[in-house]
This record gives C-alpha cells, structure tokens and sequence, in this order.
C-alpha cells in the first residue's frame, strides 16, 4: 500500500553529491488558488472566524472553497489532477469516505449519519482532497506547513487572551473553558501536532522564521499548560521522547533545546491545581475516568463491543452517542424515566471502529501507521546528501522524520479526544503525499540540472 509512483524517479538520482544546490531560503507560494486555501487553513485549524460574530455569518470557509472550485475550472494548471492517485494518502480517504456513506445505509440511525456525512465531514474531505492537488513542490509543502502554524498561533492567543480559565467541578484546578468548538483536550491534541511541525520550521526556515518558531514553541508550552489536559501532557511526554530519539540528524543539543523552550513554556504558566491534575495520571485506577460508568473505561468497552457486534458496516457515522442511549448495556438496564447520557467515544480509535466497523478501523489506522512507514521508507530512498543540501532538499528530507513525529504525536492525543472525522489526521495525510509528490519533482528537476 504504501509504495508510489516516486520511486522510480528518487531511484535514479545518485546516492551522494559533491556539494548543494545552493542555500536560498523557501518562500511561501502567492499564487491565487494557494493563497485562498493558505487562509481555508488558517480558518480550519484556529476557527478564529467563529470569534467574530459577523465574520462567522458570512461562512468564509464556505465562500473560500467557492473560489477554489472557480480556480480549479478556470485556472486548471495551478492543480496537480494527474498525479492526485499516484500516492497512497488519496486513495485512503476516498476509501474512508465510501465505507462512511456504506456505515451511514447499514447503521443504527440513517438520517443521523447522512445529515453528519453531508453537514462536516464532506467538507472534511474536500479540503483533504485540495491539499492533495495544491502540493506540487516544497515551497508548496513549506507553504501549508506554515499556513498550519498560523492557526495553532491564532489557537494560541485565543487562549492566552480569549478563553478563560474556570475552575472544574469537584477539582482544584482552573483550565481552558468555554471554547468555541475545540474543548481543552481537543485543543491538546492540535498544539501537540503544531509543536513538531514548529521544531521542522525552526530548522529549514531563513532567520524571522526561526525566531517566530521559537516564539511559537514557547506559546504553545504556554497554551498547553492553561489547558490542563492531561491527554495533552501524556501526549507531550511521548513526543518528546519520540523527538530525542528519533530525530538523529539533529544534534543533541538542539533537540534538548527544543523540548526545553516548550516545557519551560508550560512550567512558567502552569495554573494552579496543574501538576497535581497532572499527578493523578500515575493513578488512573483512583479517577473518575476509571470508576465511573461514563468515563473513559467502560465508554471504550461499551465502543469495542459495538465494533464487535457490528463488524462489517459500524453502528454508522456518528452515530457513537446514540448507540449510548438506545442500544448500549446501560440503557438497557435503565429504568424507563431515568436520565441517560448520550456520551462522546473519547478515543478517535474506538470511535472509528465502532462507527465505521474494521474495514474503516484499518483504513483510518492506516493513515497513521502508513505516514509512519512510508516516510522512514523514503528518507532510506532519498540521496543523504540531501540532509545539508539547499533549502528545499533539507526541508523534504527532515520532514520524512518530522512527519512521523507528528503523527505519533497525533495519535497518543486522538486516543483521549473524539477526532476520528475532523481535519487534522487528514492534513497530516495531505503533507505525507505532499513530501511524496515533492521529492519526485525535485529529483527530476536536479536529475535535469545535472544532465545539462
């Protein structure tokens, strides 16, 4: 599954070369249809819009895809149609899809999965399949990567100086509440992911993009620390750990740097309460997510034997809260009158699995696992002179493992939140067959170089 239609290309380049291309810094693409889906990113991943009342009226994610289907038709040139299957992140999402719309007919309740496959998650997929085709080159790739970092900023002031800090019921800690979609997990599991996307910028980018990348980490230790999710800091544990071991071709040093900007971030505006929060992870038996019959425990159980009794088709598309109140072990065993919770998977695993059966299980794992694999495979194809070459080789060669960062990243977080049909595992996708497609044009186009 996850060889492409690259290594042909990559395998003809030589293994090594005396010096580089040159070191010119990337800069970001301006082309109209870039720029429009630059700003569709932004939006997505801060949801800045959603603050400002009248901008959120006027649907400016709607309007901007509008303007990208004109582009697409008048401007056909500035896509890259031909080679959109050629990798395998597209064929993957389009699989998703068909098993979603295959869950919603063989499901639980068809008009609560049809009305969500319509409502979100088409517009998840259309904005995953014009990342697709927008990613040509590396500047193209270093263009979104940072339309991305852009929105975790906004992210980031919107809980410095939006959001609010409230005391949680029955706890002694004050965290992030209140928020427009993201809750403070959710928001966890997004500054994770920008966290390692901010330590590739801060290595490839010209100088003003190292420093707003330092600042940025720091942010981001800040933000997570306000949001006092402990999912978040499970997830920043293994993404540090992840980024000191793995991230060979950076020094000690740096790599020690990096995660120490972060934690001194988080360690300087921790709230009240935090670390004692955090302490009850050591403890997981003591809490509520463990006792209760709506934690996270038994909510996981009570998914896996919807994945069980439903197997091939899932309880259909979002369909895990109402499978909560009408079919599950506890609303059967509860009085007629008795109040029961229609409640959240809390684990994009078991929600995917319960919801879209093994079929959609593998094929969403698969977008994880395969990025992994795949990048490690490639960075293996990819001459190693690559690593010091000039700024576009550099890029695509650390983004093979920043990449796989990431999605470790994602996944540690995504299995404490509910983010199986939201953007991010799907920009990640996107920026996976972005580094595909882009390190084949650059191959050619030094392949051609040198023949002249």
């Amino acid at each position: 599954m996850f060889r492409t239609a690259t290594t042909t290309s990559l395998g003809s380049l030589p293994r090594a070369r005396p010096a580089a291309i040159g070191r010119t810094g990337l800069r970001l693409s301006r082309d109209p249809f870039r720029a429009i889906l630059f700003v569709i990113t932004v939006l997505t991943v801060s949801r800045v819009h959603q603050h400002f009342p009248l901008l959120a009226k006027a649907r400016p994610v709607l309007v901007l895809y509008m303007l990208t289907a004109a582009f697409i038709v008048l401007a056909p040139r500035s896509v890259s149609m031909t080679t959109l299957f050629r990798t395998w992140p597209p064929k993957v999402v389009a699989a998703l899809g068909v098993v979603a719309c295959i869950s919603a007919l063989f499901g639980i309740s068809f008009g609560g999965a049809a009305s969500f496959l319509v409502s979100v998650y088409s517009s998840v997929l259309v904005y995953a399949f014009l990342l697709f085709i927008g990613i040509r080159n590396a500047r193209e790739l270093y263009t979104f990567v940072w339309a991305f970092l852009v929105g975790v900023a906004l992210l980031v002031w919107q809980a410095l100086a939006v959001f609010h800090l409230l005391p949680v019921p029955g706890q002694s800690i004050a965290r992030l509440a209140e928020m427009y979609t993201y809750d403070s997990n959710d928001l966890g599991c997004v500054l994770i992911v920008g966290l390692v996307l901010a330590v590739l910028t801060l290595l490839v980018a010209g100088k003003k993009g190292k420093v707003t990348s330092a600042m940025l980490l720091v942010g981001i230790g800040v933000a997570l620390a306000r949001s006092g999710s402990r999912g978040a800091f499970v997830g920043l544990i293994g993404t540090g750990c992840a980024l000191l071991l793995l991230l060979k071709r950076v020094s000690l040093m740096k790599r020690v740097g990096f995660v120490a900007i972060v934690g001194g971030g988080l360690a300087v505006a921790a709230p009240p309460g935090y670390w004692e929060q955090i302490g009850t992870v050591l403890s997981p038996t003591k809490d509520y997510n463990w006792q209760s019959g709506d934690g996270r425990r038994e909510i996981w159980a009570r998914g896996i034997g919807y994945m069980l009794d439903y197997p091939a088709f899932g309880i259909g598309i979002n369909n895990f809260e109402r499978a909560e109140g009408t079919i599950s072990d506890k609303a059967r065993r509860s009085f007629a009158g008795d109040p029961i919770r229609w409640v959240a998977p809390h684990n994009s695993f078991v929600q995917v699995g319960a919801e879209l059966g093994l079929p959609g299980l593998i094929l969403w794992s698969s977008l994880i696992v395969g990025g992994i694999v795949g990048m490690s495979r490639l960075r293996r194809r990819l001459p190693p002179a690559w690593a010091h070459g000039d700024a576009e080789e550099r890029l695509l060669y650390l983004a093979t493992f920043h990449l796989p960062l990431a999605l470790i990243g994602f996944a540690i977080t995504a299995s404490f939140v509910s983010f199986a049909y939201l953007d991010l595992v799907y920009m990640l996708a996107a920026f996976v067959a972005g580094v595909y497609v882009a390190a084949s044009e650059k191959a050619r186009r030094t392949a051609a170089t040198q023949v002249r």
